[in-house]
């Protein structure tokens, strides 16, 4: 117990510590949008730090590395690219200067407070699946139970990866300002990149249940507050708040198509 506490601690310390650079940087150019691209990265550099300190080379160690490296190096890529096209994210200029005005403080403090330091302990909750499953995992080679987990996070990265290629290809159309995208994922799921975004840490989950019970149980919080996360708190919700202002078709198509899960849209009677 003192060793997987160890090596928890070594992680928060050393996220932490980069997370604190980060703001550095964000309060020099007054933006700190690209937290959402460390929010995935993060995660890689936590299951790095795991393998590192627990110097485990078993084949199930490497399958919840290579899988957190591949959700986290694709994502964290397509929200740095998306930074560097569109600039600087409206929702964290409004929560800033809702924070400066009720509060009466800096720049530098309000995104400190509100954004930086608040990440840092929901990315580490989030990644205890990979954490403690690298630590845990020993030489173990992979069973069944790891292969289903293993696609099961596969088929979210491509569900996710193919829904924002999607989204990406629709807003260069100038024609489709305004408009909803509802074809291709879209028609099925109102959401298809948190979808598949929870199908990934699910699936990395399943892979530590593979190894048993006290490891998948104590990192079952990370794909449980992911997913309320993406549904109930600053994912879905939020997002849906703000297009129902902005896109007139939104409302109709909130009511024919499935809010999360994949599923055939309603069809009028």
């Amino acid at each position: 117990m003192s060793e997987i506490a160890g090596l928890l601690a070594v992680n928060f310390t050393g996220l932490l510590a980069v997370i604190l650079l980060l703001w550095a940087f964000a309060a020099t150019i007054r933006d700190v949008s690209f937290i959402d691209a460390f929010w995935a990265f993060g995660m890689v550099l936590l299951a790095w730090g795991s393998a590192a300190q627990a110097e485990i080379v078993g084949a199930h160690a490497k399958l919840l590395l290579g899988l957190t490296s591949l959700w986290g190096l694709r994502l964290a890529i397509h929200l740095a690219l998306r930074w560097v096209r569109e600039g600087e994210d409206p929702r964290y200029t409004r929560i800033l200067a809702k924070t400066m005005e009720t509060r009466g403080w800096s720049w530098a403090k309000a995104a400190l407070l509100t954004v930086f330091l608040t990440q840092a302990p929901l990315l580490f909750v989030t990644c205890l699946p990979a954490q403690i499953g690298i630590w845990a995992s020993a030489g173990e080679g992979v069973g069944i139970i790891g292969w289903v987990g293993a696609a099961a996070a596969l088929t979210g990265i491509a569900f996710e990866s193919i829904g924002d290629a999607q989204l990406h290809a629709f807003r260069r159309n100038p024609a489709n300002k305004g408009r909803v995208l509802d074809t291709g994922l879209w028609r099925y799921t109102r959401h298809p990149n948190y979808f598949g975004d929870a199908l990934s840490w699910w699936g990395i989950w399943i892979v530590v249940l593979d190894i048993g019970w006290p490891p998948a149980l104590a990192s079952l919080i990370g794909p449980v507050f992911l997913t309320f996360t993406l549904t109930k708190w600053s994912g879905k919700a939020l997002l849906e708040k703000g297009l129902h202002k902005t896109r007139p078709d939104y409302a109709a198509y909130v009511e024919r198509t499935s809010g999360f899960v994949p599923w055939p849209p309603k069809t009028k009677v």
